[in-house]
């Protein structure tokens, strides 16, 4: 470079840092049908847009031979830029440098990107494609990985945090993805262990192999760590997109309002054929949001974990939304653990962030059995109600069906707080279901009896009369409405409007103490 122009100089440079990995290792990538850090951020965001910080960034580590390769960036490409015309911070992980890992300065320009975020109020998008803390330079990387949780954590709740992982992500990284709003999973390459998989017992005896122990399908499923899994990398970045779209820049701002075409008056012709009278014949409560919500378009965030809940975005007159609803398909609609701190996560997500929130009811109760107890399920259950009552954003409920006992009170019932609540003429809210609360009430009746069936069926019958019907609980100022199914998209869009102001004045304290 002697005799060079410093503009030179500097061109030459450049050109360094948007190389910088393992010629081998990108040439792997390809192979595989992926793409690099670079490339993915750019594939995320509007053309054009993209604004690096950052990029001169070095190792400073001098053990194993580190000193001897110092690429630029120190592998990951970090800064802000725009997607679908709003501004973001962003950073994706390059796997051609060091396979990802955090080292001290690849940690400090994370931290650096999210203290952007959190002065300028700007959603957060990591790719994450790295082996989590760099063995290399042993504890100097420590402090900044700290440093980066943190700010993690000081973010959260302030601006949306979404983690899209396109690789192996393990111990840090994996930690530091977990920390975020969206988890999204890419089903080829995308894999998440708590530790590296290179110390796992299991996967160096061949009992498991990497994609059976942290792979989409099992993250998605069992775990619970990813709400979305993407067949693609262009489709997370979509996924991402579309998330982002339901949700403010930052929890001071009120999501963006979006005009459709669909009708605020419009019927819900189709649903007498979506939800059977028998109140024991199951069906499916996404058909029954999709006929309530906005050109009939729901966002379902982890479908394949818990899928006795239904959770996910919608709008309704344009105003985006959060849908919790029970899924009487699976487990006939019952609370179980999984589903319930599902579904408080997803509350309080929805609180964080201004997003009002519609829940459709059809609840027997909570899942009985020595598992659940063990396991837990009174401190989890407990989870769902704190939510539902901690929520200061507008709150509405319908209950189609049964609404019985505990799991009615856990599911935005009006004494929790809950601003509009309704049910349809074939609603049922009770302690318990007419059968179970017989044989507890008349078991003695029932004992003595010489038509032990006659007189059951006939208890049954005189319960239900009594209790059995939305109507006793409208009585009692529980509903504030019996509605026709099909007008059930114009009564919450009529409750909806007034409530866009609400504002809830809550006492100080430092935090509340949800079960966890």
């Amino acid at each position: 470079m002697a005799g060079a122009r410093p503009s030179e100089d500097l061109d030459a440079i450049r050109r360094d840092a948007k190389s910088p990995g393992d010629k081998a290792v990108i040439r792997e990538i390809r192979e595989a049908g992926s793409r690099t850090a670079r490339e993915r951020i750019l594939d995320l965001l509007d053309d054009g847009s993209f604004v690096e910080v950052d990029a001169f960034v070095k190792h400073r580590s001098g053990d194993h031979g580190m000193h001897l390769h110092e690429p630029l960036g120190d592998g990951v490409v970090a800064g802000h830029g725009m997607l679908d015309g709003r501004r973001v911070v962003c950073f994706s992980q390059d796997f051609a440098v060091f396979s990802g890992t955090m080292g001290e300065m690849h940690a400090r320009k994370i931290c650096k990107i999210l203290e952007l975020a959190e002065k300028g109020r700007l959603p957060v998008i990591g790719i994450w494609d790295g082996d989590g803390q760099r063995p290399h330079e042993g504890v100097t990387s420590l402090g900044p990985n700290g440093e980066m949780l943190d700010l993690l954590v000081s973010c959260s709740g302030k601006v949306p945090i979404l983690s899209i992982v396109l690789g192996t992500v393990s111990g840090t990284s994996a930690l530091a993805a977990g920390l975020s709003d969206f988890v999204i999973l890419g089903r080829q390459r995308g894999r998440m262990f708590m530790r590296s998989p290179y110390v796992i017992p299991e996967i160096i005896s061949g009992e498991v192999d990497e994609d059976t122990l942290g792979g989409a399908t099992h993250h998605a499923s069992r775990s619970g760590v990813a709400c979305m899994v993407s067949e693609s990398e262009n489709g997370a970045f979509d996924i991402a997109a579309e998330i982002l779209s339901f949700l403010p820049d930052h929890t001071m701002a009120e999501p963006s309002r979006l005009s459709t075409g669909d009708k605020w008056k419009r019927k819900c012709k189709g649903m007498s054929k979506l939800v059977p009278l028998d109140s024991e014949r199951p069906y499916d409560m996404r058909g029954v949001v999709g006929e309530v919500v906005d050109d009939r378009r729901f966002l379902e965030l982890f479908p394949s974990y818990a899928e006795n809940i239904v959770v996910g975005f919608a709008r309704l007159d344009g105003v985006p939304v959060g849908v919790v609803g029970n899924q009487p398909s699976v487990l006939a609609g019952c609370l179980d653990i999984d589903a319930s701190v599902k579904a408080a996560r997803f509350i309080r997500t929805c609180d964080c962030f201004n997003i009002p929130i519609v829940t459709f009811v059809d609840v027997p109760g909570f899942l009985p059995g020595t598992v659940q107890e063990w396991g837990g399920i009174i401190r989890h259950g407990a989870k769902l109600l704190y939510a539902y009552a901690e929520a200061t954003v507008p709150k509405l409920a319908v209950v189609t069906r049964k609404a019985y006992g505990g799991a009615y009170l856990a599911m935005s019932c009006k004494h929790l707080g809950s601003d509009y609540n309704v049910a349809w003429p074939t609603g049922e809210l009770a302690v318990m279901g007419a059968e179970g609360a017989v044989r507890i009430i008349h078991r003695a009746e029932l004992a003595g009896s010489e038509k032990p069936d006659e007189t059951y069926s006939e208890l049954v019958k005189d319960y239900r009369d009594k209790f059995g019907d939305p109507y006793v609980a409208a009585r009692h100022g529980w509903l504030d409405d019996v509605i026709e199914p099909s007008q059930t998209r114009r009564a919450l869009v009529s409750a909806l409007r007034p409530l866009l102001t609400k504002r809830v004045l809550v006492p100080p304290k430092k935090h509340g103490n949800i079960p966890l």
